[in-house]
């Protein structure tokens, strides 16, 4: 394969890479760069969100689901001085699932375990990105490494898209079926954000919509990286530039 098609590989796979990095992200303060942000990242609550009322007057309770965390914001606005509102509110977050607390010991075992995978195929799904450009940066050292290394490319990024495809496919299911009594109301990577908040992540609510678009790229990167590698090997110019090998006819 020629150079140029690695180095075009090498940047998608790095995108696809930082793209799922953001779905394990915290909430950061803005000060610091969002790429950096992503890729250092740890717990993004945001695939499934739900938005109440609680009994109490004036008060709207925010709840996002993320792989590793369940994040809370209660606001209660009341009439101000003049035609203003005065607006209080609270932020927590904590792991989720949790044994005790979401039930994951009796009525909620099974969504617990599915929730539980869904994030380890996540973290199967970066390792294997990440094996990728490794995959990458040794194999264009040289042109007969070059002529090999595509088959390893293209294998490592197509299981990374099987693995976030199964994480997505497992939260979908979680979803749809209601699996938790809060999910009732749930709606799947809808943004908001906490202006207000000393906290803030101006990417909140992409998590399900990121590791779809993770998925889909990785399918269609490994494709491209397989038909190129086969087109290169039977010595067509288009993939194997000028070096390409052609057999000896006897």
């Amino acid at each position: 394969m020629r150079k140029t098609s690695y180095v075009v590989t090498f940047a998608a796979v790095l995108i696809v890479l930082v793209v799922v990095s953001t779905l394990r992200s915290p909430l950061v303060p803005p000060v610091i760069h969002p790429l950096f942000k992503n890729i250092l990242s740890a717990r993004l609550p945001d695939w499934l969100i739900t938005t109440y009322e609680l009994d109490l007057p004036n008060t709207t309770t925010t709840i996002r689901y993320g792989l590793m965390q369940r994040c809370e914001r209660s606001v209660v606005s009341i009439p101000g001085p003049g035609n203003g509102r005065l607006e209080y509110s609270d932020f927590q977050c904590r792991p989720f699932p949790l044994k005790v607390q979401d039930g994951c010991e009796k009525e909620n075992h099974l969504a617990c375990v599915k929730w539980v995978s869904a994030r380890y195929f996540t973290e199967l799904g970066i390792g294997f990105a990440s094996m990728a450009l490794a995959a990458l940066l040794i194999g264009v050292s040289t042109h007969s490494r070059r002529r090999r290394v595509w088959r390893a490319v293209a294998g490592l990024v197509l299981l990374h898209a099987i693995f976030q495809l199964g994480a997505f496919i497992l939260m979908t299911e979680l979803y749809s079926k209601n699996a938790f009594d809060a999910f009732e109301h749930a709606k799947p990577g809808k943004a908001f954000s906490y202006k207000r908040h000393v906290w803030y992540s101006p990417l909140a609510g992409l998590g399900y919509v990121f590791n779809a678009v993770s998925w889909v790229v990785g399918f269609l990167v490994g494709s491209a990286v397989l038909v190129t590698g086969i087109a290169a090997d039977r010595g067509y110019k288009w993939a194997a530039g000028n070096r390409a090998y052609q057999p000896i006819r006897g």
